[in-house]
């Protein structure tokens, strides 16, 4: 699995880099703190996986890393390849803006 740091990311975004930023955490999570980009509930996204481009650079995201992994996996098996899992999730991106 491809990770990408909250360093990285912030850097593709800088770059204007093209790729999905996909979020799966709950709504609540999301209302409470995101960075933007698509979101789709983990529960919710193999029902809703044609809602993304299989072709398309994605970068998941959740609260620590671990759902969005899941979710990489799972979608690997339905032919998505170009997937990067934010390390550390929410948790490190939080922790890193304050250093």
């Amino acid at each position: 699995m491809k990770n990408i740091t909250p360093n990285e990311l912030k850097c593709w975004q800088s770059d204007n880099k093209k790729f999905i930023l996909l979020d799966v955490r709950e709504d609540w999570e999301r209302n409470a703190y995101n960075i933007g980009g698509a979101h789709i509930p983990f529960g919710e996204l193999m029902v809703r996986k044609n809602e993304l481009d299989a072709k398309a650079t994605i970068v998941l995201y959740c609260e620590k890393g671990i759902r969005s992994a899941i979710a990489i996996q799972r979608l690997g098996e339905y032919g998505f390849k170009d997937l990067y899992n934010l390390e550390g999730g929410m948790a490190a991106w939080r922790k890193n803006e304050v250093q």
